[in-house]
Formats: C-alpha cells, structure tokens, sequence
C-alpha cells in the first residue's frame, strides 16, 4: 500500500526498538550486524544484515539506509544513530517483523511529518505554529496523534495551492 493513501492505518506501525525485541523473542540465537557503508560531512549509509541463528553464514534479510547529516532535527544531532537504526528496522521488516516491505516504521512516518512540516513551513505556516509541531514531532507522538499532525499538514498545503490557484486564475 503506497504511503500517502487514506488506508493508511499508523496504529500498525511499531518502533524500531519493538521490532528487534520480538526479533530476540522468535530467534534468541539471532543476531543483527550493522555496517557503517558511508560517513560523510553529507551523508552517512549504514547496511543491516539480520541471522535468524548465529551460526548462520548468510543473513536472513537486510536493510539499508542512507540520511542527509542535518536534515531535520533528529540528523542534525543523531544521524549516525538514526540511519544505522532505519537500516536496522527496515532488515527487520524484509523479515516480516510488524511492517511488509511497503510499510515505513514509526520513526520513517515521523521524517515523513517532518517533511511535510518543512512543505507547509515554505507555503507559509507561521513559524510559532511550525515550532510548536515540530517539538511535538520530535518528542514521539502516538502514532493516531502523528496521523492528525500530517493530516493537518495536508490541509494546510492544500489551501495555500488553491489560494495560489485561484489568484493565477484572476491574473495576480
């Protein structure tokens, strides 16, 4: 299911950390190795490869993850952390822990608020407005909470395009 459709139900997104816990409870022999790929003053890419037993010599599945140092507020403090743990949540989910492969985690659907923040911040939402959803957004809403925030969001971004639509269309 594409990410932006109305059935898009957040309840059934987890964290990462949950994740690798029901992880540890189905494979207690398992074990999860990351690779830091790049590390750059722009980006850093981490590769995850998850082993249902230890002895395994191939991983069961893998994930990768790539994240711009700076981009927003969690890689602006947190990159490396942030984009070994997307690596990781998403080798998870190539193994089907709690998100199919077309399924973000929780804190991907966080980035994609913040995006959407960042969209509706050039479309002109009030700085005081975007502060407030920001730090909202950044603590670690619910995931029902983080829905209402973007759908808020979408709002907002579709009134400013049909404002500008309807002011092109008298000529300024």
């Amino acid at each position: 299911m594409p990410k932006t459709t109305s059935d898009f139900d957040p309840e059934t997104y987890a964290p990462v950390a949950e994740r690798i816990e029901l992880f540890y409870q189905r494979f207690p022999t398992g074990r999860i190795l990351t690779e830091l790929v790049q590390h750059s003053e722009q980006e850093i890419v981490f590769r995850a490869a998850v082993y249902r037993a230890a002895e395994d010599p191939e991983p069961a599945a893998t994930g990768w993850a790539a994240e711009r140092v700076g981009d927003g507020e969690v890689n602006a403090v947190a990159c490396l952390e942030n984009t070994e743990t997307s690596a990781i949540g998403r080798a998870l989910a190539n193994l089907g822990f709690l998100a199919s492969r077309l399924r973000p985690s929780a804190e991907e659907v966080a980035k994609a608020a913040l995006h959407l923040l960042r969209t509706a911040e050039r479309a002109g939402l009030s700085q005081p407005r975007a502060a407030a959803l920001r730090g909202r957004i950044a603590r670690g809403l619910p995931a029902a909470e983080l829905a209402e925030v973007q759908h808020e969001l979408r709002r907002f971004i579709q009134r400013r395009m049909e404002e500008h639509a309807e002011r092109a269309g008298r000529g300024g």
